[in-house]
């Protein structure tokens, strides 16, 4: 409970801080400044794009201040992503521990304690990832529309009443767009993060054991 806390409160903190700059990048992807020809004669659109303080100075002069930081409810929200992210992967971490160490000892091996593989910590971390991902997603669509600043977005009253807009209006697959390349690039990622982590500590700690010594 003690690093549940002391998550949401560090989460909470860096999602206040680096909102406006989520702001931007998400207006940089959606948006575009249309500028059209001198010569009415010419059918065609020139679209330049704007750069990260081009876009901020954009929104200030169009939104206000108070702009930069449009969907810091949702985004709030979503720090639960990786509390539950790391929750579900220490849980299931102890819960194979415990059952491959029972099969151990009761093998003959009193002392014996079981080892995670780096598989071990890649489908785990995959798959703590995908029940954090799949629970939250609704609000990275709620998130991503409002710091996009679609007039649409903008009509919602809070994170909640955004949730059940786009479901009355689009349905649930509304709330699920996009979900299968964000389940890819998250999962996959985690995935690497907690194999990739486990063997540089343990590359680290073969290292430094002769100097320890």
């Amino acid at each position: 409970m003690e690093s549940i806390l002391t998550g949401l409160i560090a989460g909470g903190a860096t999602t206040i801080i680096s909102n406006p700059i989520w702001v931007v990048q998400t207006s940089q992807v959606v948006r575009t400044l249309n500028v059209f020809p001198a010569d009415p004669s010419h059918p065609k659109v020139v679209v330049k794009k704007l750069g990260f303080i081009e876009t901020m100075q954009n929104i200030l002069a169009k939104d206000g201040v108070g702009a930069l930081w449009r969907g810091i409810g949702p985004a709030l929200v979503l720090v639960i992503n990786p509390v539950l992210q790391y929750t579900f992967f220490e849980q299931l971490k102890n819960i194979i521990i415990k059952r491959r160490t029972a099969r151990l000892r009761a093998t003959g091996l009193p002392t014996a304690v079981a080892v995670l593989s780096d598989w071990d910590f890649f489908f785990l971390g995959a798959l703590s990832k995908l029940v954090a991902t799949a629970s939250t997603y609704p609000y990275i669509v709620v998130k991503s529309r409002l710091q996009a600043g679609q007039p649409s977005a903008l009509k919602y009253k809070s994170s909640w009443d955004g949730l059940l807009t786009i479901l009355k209006e689009e349905g649930v697959e509304g709330l699920y767009k996009g979900v299968g390349s964000k389940l890819v690039q998250s999962v996959l990622t985690a995935a690497i993060l907690f194999a990739g982590q486990r063997r540089i500590y343990e590359l680290t700690k073969v290292a430094i054991t002769p100097v320890a010594k």
